[in-house]
């Protein structure tokens, strides 16, 4: 973007974050009306009606600044410092990986079974990482206990400000260790979105920029998988349940290992909004 800030328009700043964000980005057009209204401190309505207008020098430095790092694939999450999940806003920043709406499933699945247990329920969620499954499950069962669990201390400390933004500190306990091992008691339900993907088949953009410690799940994606199951019966109260994302290709080998570690449970597969399989849910005995 060349000439006098004072003679580049809204509209003219979009178009080339447009071709800029091409090669880098799936929804170039929403990434930069999205970086645009963040620059301006405006909604993306807002700048959608005034795309006429100039631009002053310091907003199109920054917006320039924020669209070359998108260029280079940082999460426009990241970049705004905040993600939408479950109809709530989360802090999040690279010391997290950024929430991703087919997770939601496994937040429904979880308050479906809520629904038909008698409070108030304990419920662990391990790798809670920013928090968003733990804080959506406090904000809807206002009853519970719920201990959100993390191996990195800089997870936890954004978990901590979103537990603090969401007003449920009275209701989550965060607790940093290895998978099930801080749990000062056995809950009712576990949750949780572990590390999954193969790192050397992950796009690009997250392996650059996302944590690997909440990506890795070794050399076939399933390492933390074992492990939980391992942990997984002790952990539980009689009649509880264990509910696991997956990958959308790893429903028959996450389901195997539940077979081995509850072979008298019932155990289903959820499919997200996509219709991909996404959660292996478990219902002890």
């Amino acid at each position: 973007m060349t000439g006098s800030a004072l003679r580049v328009t809204l509209a003219d700043a979009i178009v080339w974050a447009v071709e800029t964000l091409r090669d880098a980005s799936e929804t170039p057009r929403l990434d930069a009306e999205v970086l645009l209204a963040h620059t301006l401190g405006w909604s993306r309505a807002r700048v959608l009606s005034r795309l006429e207008e100039p631009f002053t020098d310091e907003s199109l430095h920054q917006f320039r600044t924020l669209i070359l790092r998108r260029a280079a694939r940082e999460p426009v999450a990241y970049l705004v410092g905040r993600k939408e999940f479950y109809g709530l806003e989360f802090v999040v920043d690279r010391r997290v990986l950024v929430p991703r709406p087919e997770t939601e499933t496994l937040v429904d699945a979880a308050l479906e079974w809520a629904k038909h247990r008698p409070a108030p329920l304990v419920i662990a969620d391990i790798g809670t990482g920013s928090g968003c499954i733990a804080v959506a499950l406090a904000v809807h069962l206002p009853q519970a206990h719920i201990y959100a669990i993390d191996l990195s201390r800089d997870a936890l400390a954004v978990a901590r400000q979103n537990v603090i933004r969401h007003h449920v500190d009275a209701s989550v306990t965060l607790l940093n260790g290895d998978l099930l091992a801080p749990l000062p008691q056995p809950v009712d339900l576990l949750v949780s979105n572990p590390p999954y993907t193969v790192l050397d088949e992950v796009d690009p953009g997250v392996r650059m920029h996302e944590p690997h410690l909440a990506l890795d799940g070794g050399s076939d994606g399933l390492a933390v998988y074992r492990r939980l199951f391992a942990a997984a019966p002790s952990a539980l109260r009689p009649g509880g349940a264990l509910m696991l994302e997956i990958g959308a290709t790893q429903a028959r080998a996450v389901v195997d290992l539940a077979r081995q570690a509850f072979p008298e449970a019932v155990i289903r597969v959820r499919q997200d909004l996509a219709g991909r399989d996404r959660v292996v849910i478990c219902f002890s005995d």
